[in-house]
């Protein structure tokens, strides 16, 4: 098998983008219905900015195969819905044993993290900030600054992304809002189902 040639790409800040990126995608805030609680309050916001990008990702992607890596830039506008940070809409890996490293450019964000039996823990990532999200945790990005939120990330090319583990439990177990005072906390969220213990135990199993 012939070596793969060796890639460089540039984090253009400004732009919140990788320069020499292979990929591109782009959330929508249309594309984020059903994500925050305050519903009234999304209808507003997607009928005023509903075709706006809300999220993008920039990657660079030599292949799938199981010991390379993808390596990319995702970039969040700031605001709110009602009380709640913008966020993207989170996964955890299809292959959950896989893990991910996100690195702070500019902004100022929250990694939200969920165990699959409902353990929360969060990250404040500022930059220079490295957060480390371990695998089998699900995770997403929240912007709590009030600029763009610009960070790169690195995880193993064959993880894939699971976006159901969320949607089905009614989203994470805690939001991020405003905390009134210029910050953030995190609240519960009431319309969290717990995931199956069968599904816990499928996702878990692969720790042995």
């Amino acid at each position: 098998m012939a070596l793969f040639e060796p890639g460089v790409g540039y984090v253009d800040i400004s732009s919140g983008q990788l320069k020499g990126a292979t990929n591109r995608y782009v959330k929508t805030f249309n594309d984020l219905e059903g994500l925050y609680c305050d519903m009234q309050a999304f209808q507003a916001l997607a009928s005023e900015r509903g075709n706006e990008v809300a999220y993008e990702v920039t990657d660079f992607k030599a292949s799938s195969n199981p010991g390379d890596i993808i390596i990319g830039v995702t970039r969040m506008e700031p605001g709110r819905v009602g009380d709640e940070y913008y966020m993207t809409r989170g996964h955890i890996h299809a292959r959950p044993n896989r893990p991910e490293m996100y690195y702070g450019e500019s902004g100022l964000g929250v990694m939200l993290l969920e165990s699959p039996d409902g353990q929360v823990r969060t990250i404040e990532i500022g930059p220079r900030t490295m957060c480390y999200v371990p695998p089998f945790w699900i995770h997403r990005s929240v912007n709590v600054g009030r600029e763009p939120l610009v960070m790169t990330f690195s995880y193993p090319a064959d993880s894939g992304q699971d976006y159901d583990i969320i949607a089905k439990a009614g989203g994470m177990r805690s939001r991020i809002v405003d905390d009134g005072q210029g910050g953030w906390k995190t609240i519960d969220n009431t319309g969290y189902r717990a995931r199956p213990q069968t599904l816990v135990d499928s996702i878990m199993a692969m720790l042995d």
